[in-house]
């Protein structure tokens, strides 16, 4: 209990001479400087909510209309017409200040207002200028005159220097389509899917609902985007990912792969030791604002990073009959189809953020540890943090009863771990060692296995490497935080994400910078271990106690067994294909992303020979707190050209035509004019109402049976794939979707290599991981042989790995 001690500022004793008063100079000292730092950033977040506020314009601007005001009064001549001699009439202290101060208050009064109206006027103008999307849709090479002058435009309201949260004032509402255009796209992407009378009787349905239900609901829609930043968002976060009552391990969860080729150290504590210091430079950089908005050719919004560290989702249980009406299908990372929640309860999470946390939680061997990132104030260094983890992997110290396993409660259903959380965590020790834990910036593993792309068959390596991030033993992550970090025996590391309060690409932002960090910034000396002093002083981890009764041990493996047989049923295989990358492709003048989304398509259908509702992953961000949107990648055209070229046809045409479509589908997802968000909220808004659409229902029920996302890297400029080509992630990649579909996340690396991480359940036996990964090999190949007929054939060893999967 050494470490407990050391925490406490002050002890006193009773005796019969008195009060014997002793003071930890040391915690007393620790105090004053946390709540320094403490102050400092909340100062920062002052200065840059002052500077966000004013964005386009600068807080020095202000003092320029002042002396520009008052030059111009000093030449006699009255720029306010009137108005300046109107608020000195009216001023309240008129007639404690001589005349002369009267009139430079009353003229510092209308500068202030006359600037703050031109900062409305910059604003309003940028917001419309960024509602523009016409660019998107303009061939490349050939911008139009209209776009040229927008392009001008934006660059001169756009200021210089923005900071993070800079574009977010002037980011435009995501607009709410017309509910003839939303059906009139439904119908167009069912169509290569249902037999005549199935098309019809759709048809039928839809025409019903836009002549009769659709109007109302739309208006009440129409009235939330008035008053709502965004009309999808937070109904999507609610009801999507927070009232979900299965685990969210596999089934919302996603996690990211460390570098393929190179592990820059083999010693785990040096690892984490500059991984977690990476991590806290980040975190310096976003609490400062001083990262750059990421942005397209227009800024994107930033509103998920707010949430990105100190943050966990809590469960909720049931909160009574009749509390909430609305009830719509819980939808997964990529929205597929699962039973309703009943209408009669309400059982909703919530996603906890706190302003700041000085250090994580660490998981080791079954122990968890609380482990402080600062010291005197100042974050620690990576060699600090190395010897900090190093005395936690050295420490032999047994697992108290029900600790080792007790993450599986985060893993499992979500109303058993409301329910024992509320039993069993919410007094005394396990209440404040819980409050630890999702209180912590964020979750660290460290893990006994050696994980990564190694031994005699690297590909299964690699398919064992995805499953340990997505679910590992089930118990030994903290699935509920924002992110957990595994850092494995070897040095290899790994992240695993929890979804409802961020999509893939942010969390990738994050991932990107801790990679190129660790590797070309931080570095590791010739032994192994990271650079720099230790100070000895350091207190050592302080180890989290547990009173875990019988009862909630029961819980626990009751939990663990649910998330164990959903562990156990996930199929996953992992390879990076080099045969040609983006390189290739767009010498073909085709879009990589149409590219691969065909040949995903072409490896489907003959992997199961038929077509299936086709989900991708589109963002819109473009709009203030845009998530995402569905693309509909399965169209009329993909389906002509797949039946072609199965056919023996030579269908060059039909596969641009194909890939020009995707593309359009794909900007009117990002642009707000996609299909399923705005169905999706007007399913809502009829329950809310207590109407039913047999329409609705029925277009929600459909299930995703190919569902894919692409993760883009963002941050190009951090690694050097020309002299350094070995330093690529692998990427990431997310659980299956639908019991008898895929999940497919691919990233497209550099110029000539593209990574896809397949998953489907051994359950389904129509449904094989490496099989498919066999067909989209084949597909890709396939499909440039097409588009250029002398390409080389792929070599004898890609050849005889695609005939093995097959």
């Amino acid at each position: 209990m050494a470490e407990a001690h050391q925490a406490v500022a002050f002890q006193f004793t009773v005796t019969p001479e008195g009060i014997d008063l002793q003071l930890s100079h040391q915690a007393l000292t620790e105090i004053y400087l946390s709540g320094l730092r403490s102050w400092k950033k909340k100062l920062i977040r002052l200065k840059n909510g002052v500077i966000t506020g004013v964005y386009p314009a600068s807080p020095s601007s202000w003092l320029f209309v002042v002396i520009a005001i008052l030059a111009t009064m000093y030449m006699r001549s009255d720029p306010s017409m009137g108005l300046i001699a109107k608020i000195q009439e009216h001023l309240p202290v008129s007639q404690s200040l001589s005349a002369q101060c009267q009139t430079v208050v009353s003229a510092v009064l209308f500068s202030t207002l006359l600037w703050f109206s031109l900062i409305f006027t910059m604003r309003m103008c940028l917001k419309q200028l960024l509602s523009y999307h016409r660019w998107m849709f303009e061939q490349r090479g050939k911008m139009s005159n209209t776009t040229k002058v927008w392009v001008a435009l934006v660059r001169i309201f756009s200021g210089r220097q923005p900071l993070l949260y800079s574009y977010q004032g002037s980011l435009p509402n995501q607009p709410v389509p017309a509910v003839k255009d939303t059906v009139k796209r439904y119908l167009e992407s069912v169509r290569p899917l249902m037999t005549p009378d199935e098309f019809e009787r759709m048809t039928s349905l839809a025409t019903q609902f836009e002549s009769s239900l659709g109007n109302r609901l739309q208006w009440y829609l129409k009235l939330k985007a008035l008053w709502a930043s965004n009309y999808v968002s937070d109904w999507w976060e609610e009801y999507i990912y927070l009232r979900g009552r299965s685990p969210i391990m596999v089934n919302s969860n996603y996690y990211g792969m460390d570098f393929l080729y190179v592990t820059p150290t083999p010693i785990q504590a040096a690892r984490a030791g500059n991984t977690l210091h990476a991590f806290l430079m980040y975190r310096r950089k976003l609490n400062r604002e001083e990262l750059k908005p990421v942005s397209t050719v227009i800024p994107l919004c930033a509103a998920q990073c707010e949430r990105m560290f100190n943050t966990t989702r809590t469960p909720g249980e049931e909160t009574g009959k009749h509390t909430c009406r609305a009830s719509v299908p819980y939808l997964t990372l990529s929205l597929p189809s699962l039973p309703s929640l009943s209408p009669s309860f309400c059982c909703v999470d919530t996603v906890q953020h706190w302003q700041d946390s000085d250090y994580v939680a660490v998981y080791h061997r079954g122990r968890y540890f609380r482990l402080r990132m600062y010291s005197s104030s100042r974050p620690l260094s990576p060699r600090e943090i190395e010897s900090q983890l190093q005395r936690i992997l050295d420490d032999p110290s047994p697992p108290s009863p029900g600790e080792e396993k007790l993450g599986a409660l985060t893993a499992g259903d979500r109303i058993p771990w409301a329910k024992a959380r509320k039993e069993y965590f919410s007094l005394g020790v396990n209440k404040r060692s819980l409050d630890c834990i999702e209180k912590a910036a964020f979750f660290v593993t460290l893990d006994d296995d050696e994980q990564g792309m190694m031994g005699e068959d690297p590909a299964a390596s690699l398919d064992r490497y995805a499953k340990s991030l997505l679910h590992g033993k089930c118990y030994d992550r903290w699935f509920d935080k924002s992110f957990s970090v595994v850092i494995y025996k070897n040095g290899k590391i790994g992240l695993n994400a929890e979804h409802s309060w961020a999509d893939a690409p942010v969390v990738a932002h994050l991932w990107e910078y801790v990679l190129a960090t660790d590797s070309f910034q931080l570095g590791y000396n010739e032994e192994g271990h990271c650079k720099g002093e230790v100070d000895a002083s350091l207190p050592r981890p302080q180890r989290l106690s547990w009173d875990i009764t019988p009862e909630c041990q029961e819980q626990i493996s009751q939990s663990l067994a649910v998330a164990q047989a959903l562990a156990d049923d996930v199929d996953f295989h992992v390879f990076s294909f080099r045969d040609f990358g983006k390189g290739m492709i767009k010498k073909c003048r085709i879009s990589p992303d149409a590219y691969i989304q065909l040949a995903l398509q072409l490896a489907y259908y003959r992997d199961r020979g038929m077509f299936c509702l086709t989900y991708e992953a589109s963002m819109t961000r473009l709009f203030r707190e845009g998530r995402t949107e569905t693309v509909r990648s399965c169209s009329n055209e993909s389906c002509a050209f797949i039946k072609a070229l199965e056919g023996g046809e030579v269908c060059r045409r039909l596969l641009r035509q194909a890939s020009e479509k995707h593309q359009n589908l794909y900007k009117h997802a990002m642009t707000g004019a996609g299909i399923d968000r705005h169905l999706f909220c007007l399913y809502v808004v009829s329950k809310y109402l207590g109407v039913d659409s047999p329409f609705l229902k029925e277009v929600l029920s459909e299930p995703w049976h190919l569902s894919t996302s692409q993760t883009p890297v963002q941050q190009v400029e951090l690694f050097d794939m020309v002299n350094h080509p070995e330093y690529v992630s692998c990427g990431g990649g997310f659980g299956p979707v639908a019991d008898d579909g895929y999940g497919v996340s691919y990233t497209i690396m550099g110029e000539n290599m593209m990574n896809f991480h397949i998953s489907c359940k051994h359950s389904c036996p129509q449904t094989s991981s490496h099989k498919y990964g066999g067909q989209i090999r084949q597909a890709l190949r396939d499909m440039l042989q097409l588009l250029c007929p002398d390409q080389r054939e792929p070599s004898r060893t890609d050849q005889s790995q695609t005939k093995k999967d097959l």
